[in-house]
Formats: structure tokens, sequence, C-alpha cells
């Protein structure tokens, strides 16, 4: 039985040595060429002092010895912490002092980037240097990551077991600093049992990881593939051409995308043998728009899509089956294995059919709550509500999003309590909104956000990007919405960019929209 998260390499490795495991560029490493790194890795962080449970950050662009030093951390006892290759220095040296980071992985350019910011995080004894050399400076160790990888071999730490904290995830809470999500190795390990199997992964399987890996879905396309034996590509995203371009080079059976990058992908050319070998595609982090799923479907026509909803604090959380995919592409689906999906009243007493309620999830892929923030644990991770309505002796997600739960047990996203617009004494949800506004196929992107207004409470701002090489038409766009909305429900204010922020994991960063809006 696995209990951590490196064994599922080794597992490979001894099944499968010889079969390719990752990708980067023009460079493939086997299973048990993989094994080996990571097992150096390992051994060469406890040769630095490592102990069980001291944090290790990984901020490098995805690459193959990206993934060593991830796994590697993990045979060392270690709790690995990935860092948004896209996160400024700033961002950066926040988050390694916040879980206080003993060893940083990282490149020289970035190094050069983050010293000053270093200075002022006192846990970093050690950094490692992909591809550049060591020394030392000040007070900090830097080791060349060979002179890391070529020591004398250690066995991995044995001493550790599945609840043990194996990951810190950072995600932009609502407000204020990020929060650090705490993972245990049976999160992971469960986790990435519970997609492989109903995404049906096999070693036959290549995977293209375009998402990051510090992003919860980025991170499980190893997870679930590695699980299996199957083979991953690594990319760093730059054009959605390159997807598809790569999709054809190394015949990609699986793809996992949030919906702004699905939006680009319908939008380009996907000749023949790009998706003659896609067997399905996955979406996450919110919810794809009709119509991109439609242009998807009739693009790849043999893949079967995944709608999928989830949550870092909880990995993943539901999932629509693709054959009921025609009957309620609105739907996202029904609570994946090994996992309990309620919808309940502010109470905790259960939700009847077609009743909002608050989405609750309770299981193995539970998270053991936020690094070193004891109030928003308990905020967010709350006794399980009972059949009985007695509360269960167990941590679940409170997850502040608000679903609803039709006859048969399928479930339909109504909208992020923070997100939803309170408006002339309603309740709106900007998926709503932006649902319509896609149908219109007037626009290529589009967020909804409430914004304070003295007479209505808050006011339906709406915030588009017309379609490539196109000039917005704001009163068809208008148009279109007085036809399928009620009058409350109307942008009082249309803008129109070039394109919309998004966060690091490729979101469309509704904060950051609401703060400029508002200034």
């Amino acid at each position: 039985m696995r209990t951590q998260l490196h064994e599922l390499v080794a597992d490979a490795a001894a099944r499968r040595g010889d079969a390719p495991a990752l990708t980067y560029k023009d460079d493939t490493v086997s299973y048990a060429r993989l094994w080996r790194g990571v097992a150096a890795v390992g051994a060469g962080l406890r040769r630095l002092g490592l102990h069980r449970g001291d944090r290790v950050a990984v901020w490098t662009e995805k690459r193959i010895e990206a993934v060593e030093a991830i796994f590697g951390a993990a045979a060392a006892g270690g709790v690995f912490v990935p860092v948004n290759p896209l996160l400024r220095p700033r961002q950066v040296g926040y988050i390694l002092a916040d879980c206080a980071v003993r060893v940083l992985v990282t490149t020289p350019e970035r190094y050069a980037l983050l010293r000053e910011e270093l200075e002022q995080v006192k846990s970093v004894e050690h950094v490692v240097l992909i591809g550049g050399a060591g020394d030392g400076i000040d007070r900090r160790t830097v080791t060349a990551w060979a002179a890391l990888r070529d020591g004398d071999p250690l066995p991995p730490d044995g001493t550790g077991i599945d609840l043990d904290v194996a990951a810190i995830l950072y995600t932009s809470g609502s407000t204020g600093k990020p929060k650090g999500v705490v993972l245990s190795h049976r999160n992971l390990l469960a986790g990435a049992a519970s997609v492989s199997g109903y995404l049906a992964n096999s070693a036959d399987d290549v995977i293209l990881a375009v998402l990051p890996l510090s992003f919860d879905a980025g991170f499980s396309q190893l997870t679930t593939a590695f699980t299996v034996g199957a083979h991953v590509v690594l990319m760093n995203y730059l054009l959605p051409g390159d997807v598809v371009r790569l999709c054809a080079r190394h015949r990609v059976t699986g793809l996992t995308c949030v919906p702004p990058l699905w939006s680009q992908l319908a939008g380009v050319s996907w000749p023949a043998e790009a998706g003659e070998h896609l067997r399905y595609f996955a979406n996450t982090g919110g919810r794809m728009p009709k119509t991109t799923l439609e242009r998807l479907r009739g693009i790849l026509p043999a893949a079967r899509p995944y709608l999928m909803y989830g949550l870092t604090e909880a990995f993943r959380s539901t999932y629509l089956d693709p054959s009921e995919v025609d009957r309620r592409p609105d739907s996202i689906g029904k609570a994946i294995p090994n996992a309990e999906i309620l919808v309940v009243r502010p109470d905790g007493t259960p939700c009847e059919p077609g009743e909002e309620g608050e989405l609750v999830h309770r299981g193995a892929l539970v998270a053991l709550g936020y690094w070193n923030d004891p109030a928003r644990t308990a905020e967010r991770f709350r006794p399980a509500p009972g059949r009985d309505g007695n509360l269960l002796p167990e941590p679940a997600v409170w997850s502040g999003d608000t679903v609803v739960r039709d006859e048969e047990g399928f479930l339909y996203f109504v909208g992020r309590v923070d997100d939803m617009i309170k408006t002339s004494g309603y309740r709106v949800s900007p998926t709503e909104i932006e649902e319509i506004v896609y149908d219109s196929g007037l626009v290529r992107d589009a967020a909804a956000l409430g914004l304070p207004d003295p007479v209505l409470g808050q006011r339906v701002v709406l915030v588009v990007s017309p379609p490539d090489g196109a000039d917005l038409d704001r009163a068809a766009l208008l148009a279109a919405l007085k036809r399928e909305l009620p009058p409350y429900m109307l942008p009082r204010e249309i803008v129109a960019r070039p394109a919309l922020p998004r966060s690091p994991n490729g979101k469309f960063d509704r904060n950051l929209l609401r703060q400029e809006l508002t200034s």
C-alpha cells in the first residue's frame, strides 16, 4: 500500500522502468531514470540537513528538474511548495516567509531577481540552482543542481505516514494575501487514484501538462499519470497554437485546461493529426461556456468531454460523465469516487432538490487546513453535517460555492458566495449573465461583476474582450442581453478590453478587475 507520494514514481519504475515518464522539449526520461533522479535529489536534500517536515520551495518553469525536486522533497521527508513561475519576486518572498521555507530550488536567473527579497526571508538556509554553480553567499549555502544529485545514495526517509504534510499549495484569496493549503500524502494519493480512475487513464496515455504545477489541477497531471505509468509531456504555455502543435507531435490522449484557455483553443485551427489521438479533454477552474464546449466537440469529435468542479481545499469534488453532456451540459455532475458532496442550508440541514445551498465536500481528499492560519481554517474546514442533523466528528470543506441539486442528483453551479451580485434586492449569479454573453457570439472573454452602488447596493458591470480581429458591437450585445435577461440582471456598464487579466493559474482575475474599476 502506498503511503508516500514519491512511491508513485518508485512503483512505476519497478513495473515499467523503460517506459517514458516525462518529456520536456527534446528530452524524454524513463520511469527508471526519473526515479533515480528523485532518489538522488532526496538524498541530496537530506545531506543538506533537511529534516522531516521542512519546507522545500520550487520556483522554476515546468521542466524535468522541477519534477525531480518536488518528488525528491517528498522522498526526503520534506514538504514541497511549488511556486508559480509567473509570480513576481515580492509575491515569492511572501510565500517563502509565510511557510518558513528552508530550501529554495530555482534557476540562476530567478535567484538574481529574488536576492533582494531573500534578505528579508530569514528561514531560507540553502539555495539550489538548476544550471548554475554553487558558492557561499552571506548566510546561505548555494548548491549547484548537479552537486546536489551527485553524492552518496541514501534510501528515502522511511519514517513518514500518509497523514504527514506532503505539500503546501498557495491559492489566491478573495481578499488579502494568498492562502497556503496544506495537503497530506493521503490527500494527494487518494485524489490521484480517484481522478485517474474516472478518466480511465492507462499506461498507454500521453498527457499534456499545460497548467502550472503550483495549481492543484496542474499538479494532478503528474500524479494521475504516475499512478498508472502514463507519459507526461511538460509544457510552459505561450500561445494556443503551441498546445495544438504539441498534441500533434506527441500524439496526446489527455488534455486538461481552464475555461479561458479552452476559449482560446476553440478559436484556433486544429489539423487532423493534432486531435486524432485525443481520448478526452477536461475542464476545471470554472464553468466552461456552452458555446466553447460546442466548438470543441465539433473540433474534437472523438474526444470525450469531462466537465469537472474542484477547489484546492479538496482537490477535486465532482465531474460530469461524458455520456450526460448532451442532456445536461450545464451540470458539474456528481461526486468523484471516494468523496461525498452535500448541499446544505446555512444551518447545515440538507437542501431539497431544486433548492440552492452551499456545497460541502467530505472524504479523503479534504485538506488539512491553511498553513499557519487557524482563523481561516476554522471558517472553511468545519465538522461535516450528518444526515440526522448532527455534526460528524470529521472536518469537511465548506466551499463557499452555491449549487443546486436536481431530482436525479446532478449538481449545478450557481455562483461563488464571494462573487454573487446583490442588486435591487436580488441575488444574481455572474455565471448566468456570462453564459448569455458567450451565447451571443459577440465576445471572446467575459466577466460579470457587482460593483458598489448607492441606490442598487451593487450594479452589474460587464467586462468583455471582443473576438480576435473584431471590434465590440455594444448595441448588438446589449440587445442580445435584453432578449434573455430580466431588467435587474442587465449590466449598467459594459467595459471593453483587449484582454481580461488572469491569475497565475490562468483564471480570470476578478479581484484585480474590481480593484481597477473602483479605483
